[in-house]
């Protein structure tokens, strides 16, 4: 049974709203209850009751406008409150975070060597069996290698110290005209003049103790997550893909997460081939050419290897500078060994161990690094190249996606 009823609309803001922007003519009309539609009614024939018919399109848009404000917009507005509303959270906490990625970086770094062990023991249901063997191969290696290489660099970082101290000492020797005692009398008068505030700053070594403390708990605790990581990361991605329902959206995430998963393995295989293979080249080289503490320099340069482009250019200029002050006299032939050695790094062993998913533009990854110091310090220079390499990745994809959007649309 159908049913009349009249509606009295304003002639100019009700009439808008409905009318999708286009203005009306007339003040009433009828709707048929019966029928159906995007607003579950249409115009039936005009009424006696009614003095006028309102003529307004049978379509309005999902999106139109509720109380002036359009429905996509509030959605896209929405969202973006939302990612920054986390953003601001993950800011708050981001020595937490630090300490999960450092523990997630790790775990991929030990993955492979996991995933081979885990290929050995088919008869085995988990991976438990798999991370204890890789970690109690990764403790005995690394108490060999501190029994081995770690005593004799001690034994070099001492002999260094006792040097300089011997150097301080024997400054009232020189003669008062020399350059190095005016340098040296020069240096004391800057002790003198800011005795107070190095009185002043005691205290807060303190503090910095307590704060080395907490790193040594970090190395303990990072460990722990990386197992934890490799132990159920394959059911934690599992997790976040049940979010989504089955269609291109899950889809384009799953790609996403693997383009990352592949990318961050190589990124952490190539930073420790790189690091051990400069530690290394360094140690063969610098022994040949008989540079004093060449073990422990090599070791620093290692270390440093981790650290995009500063690290490197920083180990160089370490290596000169003690080499210098003990007394080398043949600096012209390690800076030449350095230049060689980074061109063959980064042109030849880099480009390889990186593959296609890593290559940046060194200038990109020169103002990645630099950014990441501004923002995070040493942690933000370590994290940057990844960081960049990650944000490439996912334009890509995405890229991929809405071009294939696009094609499925216009194909018939």
């Amino acid at each position: 049974m159908k049913t009349t009823r009249c509606v009295h609309i304003s002639p100019v803001t009700d009439a808008l709203t409905l009318g999708g922007g286009r203005p009306m003519l007339f003040s009433s009309f009828h709707i048929d209850s019966s029928a159906s539609g995007p607003l579950a009614h249409h115009l039936a024939p005009p009424s006696p009751f009614c003095n006028a018919v309102f003529a307004f399109p049978a379509r309005v848009s999902y999106h139109e406008a509720m109380l002036g404000i359009d429905r996509r917009a509030a959605r896209y507005t929405w969202t973006a409150a939302v990612v920054l509303l986390l953003l601001m959270g993950l800011y708050l906490v981001r020595k937490t975070v630090i300490v999960f990625i450092i523990a997630l970086l790790l775990a991929y770094l030990l993955s492979p060597l996991v995933e081979f062990l885990d290929r050995m023991l088919p008869t085995s249901r988990t991976r438990t069996p798999a991370l204890v063997a890789v970690y109690l191969l990764l403790i005995g290696v690394l108490v060999f290698l501190g029994f081995e290489i770690g005593t004799r660099v001690v034994e070099e970082a001492n002999a260094l110290m006792e040097r300089l101290k011997a150097t301080q000492s024997n400054q009232t020797s020189m003669q008062p005209g020399s350059i190095v005692a005016t340098i040296m009398g020069n240096i004391q008068n800057q002790i003198r003049q800011h005795s107070s505030d190095i009185i002043a700053f005691l205290p807060k070594m303190g503090i910095q103790a307590l704060s080395i403390a907490g790193n040594l708990i970090l190395v303990v605790i990072v460990p722990i997550l990386s197992f934890f990581f490799l132990k159920d990361g394959r059911v934690m991605g599992r997790t976040i893909l049940d979010f989504f329902d089955e269609g291109p959206r899950r889809n384009l995430i799953e790609d996403i997460a693997k383009d990352v998963n592949l990318l961050l393995i190589r990124y952490m295989r190539a930073l420790l081939i790189l690091s051990l293979a400069s530690m290394a080249s360094f140690s063969i080289v610098l022994s040949l050419m008989g540079v004093p503490y060449a073990l422990l320099l090599s070791a620093l340069a290692g270390l440093l290897e981790f650290i995009p482009v500063v690290g490197p250019f920083a180990a160089a200029i370490l290596i000169l500078l003690v080499s210098g002050f003990s007394g080398y006299p043949h600096l012209l032939w390690i800076l030449l060994f350095l230049g060689v050695y980074r061109l063959f790094q980064d042109y030849m062993l880099s480009p390889r161990l990186m593959s296609s998913g890593m290559q940046l533009h060194p200038l990109m990854v020169i103002f990645g690094v630099f950014a990441g110091g501004e923002i995070g310090g040493i942690a933000g220079t370590f994290f940057s190249v990844p960081v960049l390499a990650l944000a490439r990745v996912l334009y890509r994809r995405l890229e991929k996606a809405r071009r294939e959007t696009e094609f499925t649309k216009v194909s018939p």
